[in-house]
């Protein structure tokens, strides 16, 4: 539960890239269920990148272009994981 005073940190980018927050303590309002379901759609989308990255590395005639895409993928899951992360972090304190 989020305290009165205290913001969750949304699964998503705002305007620019600034960080968005919703400030509630029902975890089971609309937006609190949209932000796990896509909290969870991004860990899943990690999961699966993190596969499919393995196979790649496993390759040793992998193209640079190839390894080039990848990087750019898992940089961009990272990110999202990162701030799934912080958020529920900070609702665990």
């Amino acid at each position: 539960m989020t305290a009165p005073n205290e913001l969750r940190l949304l699964p998503w980018s705002g305007p620019e890239g600034k960080p968005c927050y919703l400030s509630t303590d029902d975890r089971d309002g609309y937006m609190s269920r949209l932000a796990d379901n896509i909290e969870s759609v991004q860990l899943g989308m990690a999961a699966e990148l993190l596969k499919q990255a393995q196979k790649v590395l496993d390759d040793s005639d992998a193209e640079p272009e190839e390894l080039r895409v990848l990087a750019v993928g898992l940089a961009e899951v990272l990110g999202d994981t990162l701030r799934v992360a912080t958020s529920r972090g900070g609702r665990l304190r």
